[in-house]
């Protein structure tokens, strides 16, 4: 049971990214796929999330409007594209899957604790 999280690098300040999230020997169909960030010295945040079950989809308020979540089923895929980005979006993202985790439940994307399975993280750097 794998999640290989890709696709960080160097971008500019408005420019765009998009993270991919490849799961291995599991279904991530199953599964509610979160994406959190993490900056040297400061706790691991959660980003955005979607749930495939109840067909739910939140981010946290500094980055509505500007990320989305997509899913390949036919890849096992989940994909954070960020576009619009800020100097204050470089962080260390990671993806992580949660089994039984209803959104439609939740007010904001769901904390670490309800995630099973997690990715390495990708480095995302936005600086001119």
């Amino acid at each position: 049971v794998q999640l290989q999280a890709s696709g960080g690098g160097l971008v500019q300040p408005g420019g765009s990214l998009r993270l991919s999230c490849v799961a291995s020997g599991f279904t991530l169909d199953d599964y509610t796929v979160g994406w959190f960030r993490q900056v040297p010295g400061k706790e691991r945040e959660a980003v955005s999330c979607n749930s495939f079950s109840d067909g739910v989809t939140l981010h946290r308020e500094s980055v509505k409007g500007r990320f989305t979540i997509s899913r390949d089923y036919a890849k096992n895929t989940a994909y954070l594209q960020m576009n619009s980005l800020r100097p204050e979006d470089t962080a260390v993202y990671y993806c992580a899957a949660g089994i039984n985790v209803l959104l439609s439940l939740w007010e904001a994307c769901p904390p670490e604790s309800e995630y099973d399975y997690w990715g390495r993280g990708t480095q995302v750097t936005v600086s001119s």
